[in-house]
């Protein structure tokens, strides 16, 4: 089974339109498993904190007091 499934997984590679569709489907497809809604249900469900409002600087801005 896995090397069929390479197999199919390998063609569908080759074809870039097919490869293009099948990509776009799937992330269309996971819109419930999205990473920032994870990330909010593991924040208040398993650690127990709730979202901040607070705004960080660009990365290339020097943090306020070195911290």
């Amino acid at each position: 089974d896995y090397i069929r499934a390479q197999d199919e997984a390998s063609a569908a590679y080759a074809d870039e339109m097919r490869w293009a569709k099948m990509s776009l489907l799937n992330i269309a497809s996971s819109g419930k498993f999205s990473s920032d809604r994870t990330i909010r249900e593991y924040a208040r469900e398993i650690w127990g904190v709730e979202p901040s409002n607070m705004k960080l600087p660009p990365p290339s801005e020097p943090v306020p007091n070195g911290k």
